[in-house]
């Protein structure tokens, strides 16, 4: 594994332990065992170092999403996959998925990192559209309906994560949520 793979695995397991906080330059360089002064080599700074631990998380993300993609599923059941591959990712790397959704110098980010986010809802978009296709979901322009699904799947797991998702406001969990979602958006069968 070349040196700079091996600090940007550094740099995600020490964020899923401890926060973007814990990615110092110097601690990623005594995690992935390389000198203190290695990371400096390959990465600008932390940012450049945390956009790299993105853009190969979005990638494996997208890797996960094309293999839910050729499944033998349903379009609705590959929908609720994709979702559920979100919920579960938000859940087990709390850190990461703040990174990839919720952290700004991650959105405004271009180059390889804005690359492989399109990719990442590309898989997702093209999900929606099948489910559009076969009339379990209604006809509207399909990046409209593909950005609205996944703002608010991802809008949903911020309030959960932030501890704000209470079943007195309505909202019991986050995969009942996007369900009576989907079912609200299911053209009727009359």
């Amino acid at each position: 594994m070349t040196t700079d793979k091996r600090l940007i695995e550094a740099a995600a397991k020490l964020l899923d332990a401890g926060g973007e906080e814990a990615v110092t330059l110097r601690a990623v360089g005594h995690a992935a065992g390389v000198s203190h002064n290695a990371p400096y080599k390959h990465f600008a700074n932390r940012s450049a170092l945390l956009a790299a631990v993105a853009a190969v998380s979005f990638a494996d993300l997208a890797q996960a999403m094309a293999t839910i993609r050729r499944s033998r599923r349903t379009p609705t059941k590959k929908l609720m996959a994709t979702l559920n591959l979100f919920m579960d990712y938000s859940r087990e790397h709390p850190a990461r998925y703040r990174l990839l959704f919720n952290n700004p110098e991650t959105a405004a980010a271009g180059g390889e990192l804005k690359i492989k986010a399109l990719e990442t809802f590309e898989h997702f978009r093209s999900i929606v559209q099948e489910c559009q296709e076969t009339n379990n979901l209604p006809s509207a322009p399909i990046g409209t309906l593909a950005s609205l699904i996944f703002a608010t799947v991802h809008g949903l797991l911020a309030i959960e994560g932030n501890g704000q998702l209470h079943p007195e406001k309505g909202l019991s969990s986050v995969e009942a949520s996007m369900e009576i979602l989907l079912g609200l958006l299911a053209p009727s069968k009359a």
